[in-house]
C-alpha cells in the first residue's frame, strides 16, 4: 500500500508512514547491531589469531612425510660444538668443514650463519673458497643490514629475510621479490639454483608466470597480511627428520658413511638452543616436549628448500591452495544468510538451534576436511556470521514474540481462560498479522446477557455500592464463561457478550456445548449469589441470556491509539434479541433462551430440560426464529443412567 492509497488527510498519512518506519527499523534493528558486530570483528586481530590457531591444530593432525625423502641434508652446530670449538666458530673450521662436505658429493653448500666479519687468523680461506667454489651459497640479511661472506658472487648470494607471523610463528614462505637486483635471491631458492640448475624458476616468477597458489591480504584465515612478493604455505615435513650431522662428526677422523652428503644440497646452521635461532612452526604449536616446540632456522631453510623442490619436480599435490579473496566476502555473506534464516524458519526455537549447531558442525567438519586436502579457508568469520546472524534473528523472534504477547493482552486482557491464552499463543503466527487479528468469518455461539430490573436497583443504591453489587455477579459469571473456552468480548454495562468459537475453536458442536453448559453454570451461581445476597440485605439480581449459533465477522478493530477484538454479524444480533424478547415471560431469576440453531447442534441425548416457545419474530430480521428455554439440567431418577451430565468448570478446554 503506498501513502497514495490511505484514505484520511495528510497528517495521517504521515502518521501511517512514522508508524511502517518505526516498525521496520524496529524489526531491523536486531540485523544492524549484528551486522555492525561482524564488521568490527572483520577490524579486530581475534578471528585472525582464531583462524591462524585452528590452522595449527589441524596441521598437526594432518600426516607429513619425512624430510629424508628430499635431497637434503643439514650440518648443525649444536652445543657440543660450541663446547668443543667455541663461539663464533672459527674461519677455517667452517673451511675444513666446507671442504670435507664438497669433497663427499654435495652438489650445493649453503651457509646460514653470518660471516661478513673474518673469525680467527685464517679468515682468508673462507673468502676464497665462497669466491671460486660454484657449489657455495652465502646467506645476507636485507632487512638488518648484514652481507654474506666478502667475496661470494651476487649469484650465490640468499637473504636470509624470515615472514613470521604476529604470533611469532612461521607458516609462510617469501619465495621471492620480483625485480630486484640479482644478488636480492631468497636463500633457499638460490641454493635450488646452484644445486639443480633451475634457473628458470626465477625466471617465471620475474615474468609473473610461475603457477601459484601465492598468498594474498586475505587468504585463508588470514586478514590483513603483507602479502608482498611471491608467497606459499608452507607444509612443513615432519620437524627433526631431516639428516642432521653435528660440526664435531664432518670433523672426526672417521668419516661419514658416503651417502651422508653425495648428490645433496647441505645447509650448515646453528641448532644450539643457547643461540636463539628457533622458531615455532604450526607442527610444533601443541607439541607436550618443550625440546620439539622450536625447530632451528637452518632446519626451516630445509622446508623452505623441500618446498621449492616440490615445484621444481612438478609436485602439486602438497601445496595449499587458498581461495580468491572475494570468495571469503562470499563465504561470509552465504554464512550471515544462512544464520538469518535458520533462524527465522523454524517456529520452535530449540529446533532453530539445533539447526544452527548442525550447520555449524557441517562448517567445521568441512574447514577440517578442505585443511587435511590442503585448502585452507577463513572458518572463524563466516562461523561468527552464522551464530551472530542467528542470534540476531533469535533476539527479534524474542522482541516480536513480547510484542505479539502484548498485543494479545491488550486485544483480549482478561476476557479468555488461562488454556486459550496459551493457544492463542501457540498459533499468533498464523493469528496476528502486524499486530491484529484479521478479519475471518467463523461458525460462533454467542451468548448475550443483562440484568433485570437495573435502574430500579440503582434506584435504591448510591453509585460505589451499585458498582460492588454489580461485580458480585460479574465475578461468578465471567470464570464460568472462560473455564469453558469462551471469551468475554466486552462489558454492556450490567451485562456482557461472551463468544465461543473465536478466535479459536474446537468446532460448532463442542462450542455450542460449551456455551449452554457456562448458561447453566450461570444458572446455578445465580442462585447461589441471591442467597447471599438476601442474607445481606442486598437486592436480588436477575439476569436474561440469549444463546444463537451461527457466523460472524471477527477480527480487530479500531486505530492504532484504540484497537479491540469485534464480533459483528447476525449471530450476535440474534444473541441479544432473543436475551430482551418477551422481558415480562420470566419465570426464574436467571431466564435462558436458546435458539434452534444452536440446539440443533447439541448432542441429541444430553439430559436438559426444555420448553418451546415456538416461532418468534425478533427485532430487525424478517424471518422468524425458533426458540427454545433451557430450564435446567433434567432430572435423573436413581435407577436410571443419565445419557449425559453437562460438565463441571473444570472441564474447560485445553
Amino acid at each position: 500500500m503506498d501513502a497514495g492509497s490511505i484514505p484520511g488527510p495528510w497528517p495521517a498519512r504521515l502518521r501511517w508512514a512514522l508508524d511502517q518506519g518505526r516498525r521496520v527499523a524496529h524489526r531491523g534493528a536486531p540485523y544492524a547491531v549484528a551486522g555492525l558486530m561482524l564488521l568490527g570483528l572483520q577490524r579486530l586481530p581475534l578471528t585472525e589469531t582464531l583462524d591462524l590457531l585452528w590452522y595449527d591444530l589441524i596441521t598437526t593432525l594432518r600426516p607429513a612425510p619425512g624430510g629424508k625423502e628430499h635431497p637434503i641434508a643439514l650440518v648443525g652446530i649444536d652445543e657440543g660444538d660450541i663446547g668443543a670449538f667455541g663461539w663464533p666458530i672459527d674461519d677455517a673450521i667452517l673451511c675444513k668443514a666446507i671442504d670435507r662436505i664438497t669433497a663427499a658429493g654435495a652438489t650445493a653448500v649453503g651457509l646460514d650463519i653470518y660471516r661478513d666479519r673474518g673469525v680467527g687468523p685464517n679468515q682468508d680461506c673462507l673468502r676464497q673458497r665462497f669466491r671460486n667454489d660454484p657449489r657455495l651459497i652465502s646467506i645476507n640479511n636485507v632487512a638488518e643490514g648484514i652481507g654474506p661472506v666478502p667475496g661470494t658472487p651476487p649469484q650465490r648470494q640468499g637473504f636470509n629475510d624470515l615472514v613470521v607471523d604476529p604470533d611469532g610463528v612461521v607458516r609462510r614462505d617469501l619465495v621471492h621479490v620480483s625485480g630486484q637486483d640479482a644478488a636480492t635471491v631468497s636463500f633457499p631458492l638460490r641454493v635450488l639454483e646452484v644445486g639443480k640448475g633451475a634457473l628458470w624458476m626465477r625466471q617465471q616468477l620475474e615474468k609473473g608466470t610461475a603457477p601459484g597458489p601465492w598468498l594474498e591480504p586475505t587468504s585463508g584465515g588470514y586478514q590483513r597480511l603483507d602479502a608482498a612478493g611471491y608467497q606459499q604455505m608452507l607444509v612443513f615435513d615432519r620437524p627433526g627428520s631431516f639428516p642432521l650431522w653435528n660440526l664435531r662428526q664432518v670433523l672426526a677422523e672417521r668419516p661419514l658413511p658416503a651417502s651422508a652428503f653425495r648428490g645433496r644440497m647441505v645447509l650448515i646452521g646453528s641448532t644450539a638452543p643457547s643461540l636463539r635461532d628457533l622458531f615455532p612452526v604450526p607442527r610444533t604449536r601443541f607439541a607436550t616436549d618443550s625440546s620439539l616446540m622450536l625447530i632451528p632456522g637452518v632446519e626451516i631453510h630445509a622446508q623452505r628448500l623441500a618446498a621449492l623442490l616440490d615445484r621444481y619436480e612438478g609436485d602439486h599435490s602438497r601445496r595449499i591452495r587458498t581461495l580468491p579473496g572475494w570468495s571469503d566476502a562470499v563465504l561470509e555473506l552465504l554464512a550471515a544468510a544462512l544464520g538469518l534464516g535458520l533462524g527465522e524458519a523454524f517456529r520452535q526455537l530449540r529446533r532453530s538451534v539445533i539447526a544452527v549447531g548442525l550447520v555449524a558442525v557441517l562448517l567445521v567438519g568441512g574447514s577440517v576436511a578442505l585443511l587435511l586436502a590442503n585448502v585452507w579457508i577463513g572458518l572463524a568469520m563466516p562461523l561468527a556470521a552464522l551464530v551472530v546472524m542467528a542470534g540476531a534473528a533469535w533476539l527479534r523472534r524474542g522482541a516480536a514474540s513480547q510484542e505479539q504477547q502484548q498485543q494479545i493482552e491488550r486485544l483480549l486482557g482478561q476476557t479468555t481462560s488461562p488454556a486459550v491464552a496459551r493457544a492463542l499463543w501457540d498459533q499468533r503466527e498464523q493469528l496476528l498479522s502486524d499486530g491484529r487479528f484479521e478479519g475471518r468469518q467463523l461458525m460462533v455461539t454467542v451468548l448475550m446477557s443483562d440484568t433485570c430490573n437495573f435502574t430500579t436497583v440503582s434506584e435504591r443504591l448510591d453509585p460505589r455500592s451499585l458498582l460492588a453489587w454489580l461485580n458480585q455477579g460479574m465475578s461468578r459469571f465471567v470464570p464460568a464463561i472462560t473455564t469453558r473456552g469462551g471469551m468475554v468480548n466486552k462489558f454492556t454495562g450490567d451485562g456482557l457478550l461472551a463468544v465461543f468459537g473465536a478466535p479459536l475453536s474446537d468446532g460448532p458442536e463442542a462450542d455450542a456445548l460449551a456455551a449452554v453448559e457456562a448458561a447453566l453454570a450461570i444458572q446455578s451461581e445465580v442462585e447461589v449469589l441471591n442467597d447471599g445476597l438476601a442474607e445481606r440485605g442486598e437486592p436480588a439480581m436477575h439476569l436474561r441470556i440469549g444463546l444463537h449459533s451461527g457466523d460472524v465477522l471477527a477480527g480487530s478493530i479500531g486505530s492504532s491509539e484504540r484497537l479491540e477484538y469485534a464480533v459483528i454479524g447476525d449471530a450476535v444480533n440474534c444473541a441479544s434479541r432473543l436475551e430482551s424478547v418477551e422481558k415480562e415471560r420470566q419465570r426464574n431469576r436467571c431466564r435462558v433462551l436458546v435458539s434452534a440453531d444452536t440446539r440443533s447442534l447439541l448432542p441429541p441425548d444430553l439430559a436438559l430440560r426444555w420448553e418451546g416457545w415456538g416461532r418468534i419474530s425478533l427485532k430487525g430480521r424478517q424471518e422468524p426464529l425458533e426458540v427454545w428455554e433451557l430450564l435446567g439440567p433434567a432430572v435423573i431418577s436413581p435407577d436410571s443412567a443419565p445419557a449425559a451430565v453437562p460438565a463441571s468448570p473444570t472441564s474447560a478446554r485445553p
